[in-house]
């Protein structure tokens, strides 16, 4: 059965959970939830939390890195190894302070950006060739500032409930790649 890896970047620990920097964290919580797999749980050996079912008759394993975002390559490229999947079969999920809140960009064998979760990812296969679904993170009132000003800073509560619907869409994409 062929395998997909689906990777939400984010940052531990629990104080970080619902910041704009962890949108990667909150869209596979809620791709677990949607099709209604098991808890994440804690899994040492790939230095991050999963969950796994079968979805479109493929097996799927979602992944929250443990390693901070900074070294998600780390993990991502371990649980890879373990269950012999491919880059073109890894979908990262994460934010991009680049792009309006409520806007997403799906791509496949682009440059990192800047963005140092998916640099790290890069780095550790030696390739671009995996699907990246970017998450706008940054508000009109944010325009202008550095990223380092405002990802690490919570959504407010109609930002998360606007994410919540976003993701839903996002869901959808998923669906289609997978």
């Amino acid at each position: 059965m062929q395998k997909k890896l689906i990777v939400g970047l984010g940052n531990w620990p629990k104080e970080y959970e619902h910041t704009k920097h962890n949108a990667g964290f909150i869209a596979v919580d809620e791709l677990k939830n949607h099709w209604q797999l098991k808890d994440f749980k804690e899994e040492k050996k790939f230095e991050g939390y999963t969950t796994k079912g079968i979805i479109n008759e493929k097996e799927v394993i979602l992944l929250k890195p443990k390693t901070l975002m900074n070294n998600s390559g780390v993990a991502v490229k371990e649980i890879a190894n373990f269950y012999k999947i491919l880059p073109e079969d890894i979908i990262v999920l994460h934010d991009d302070s680049d792009i309006e809140f409520g806007k997403v960009k799906i791509s496949k064998g682009k440059s990192s950006g800047g963005h140092k979760g998916v640099e790290s990812i890069i780095q550790k296969f030696g390739t671009k060739d995996f699907t990246r679904i970017r998450i706008g993170v940054r508000s009109e009132k944010e325009k202008g500032k550095k990223a380092e000003e405002f990802v690490l800073k919570n959504f407010s509560a109609q930002e998360l409930k606007k994410l919540k619907t976003i993701i839903k869409e996002i869901i959808k994409e998923v669906e289609k790649i997978i």
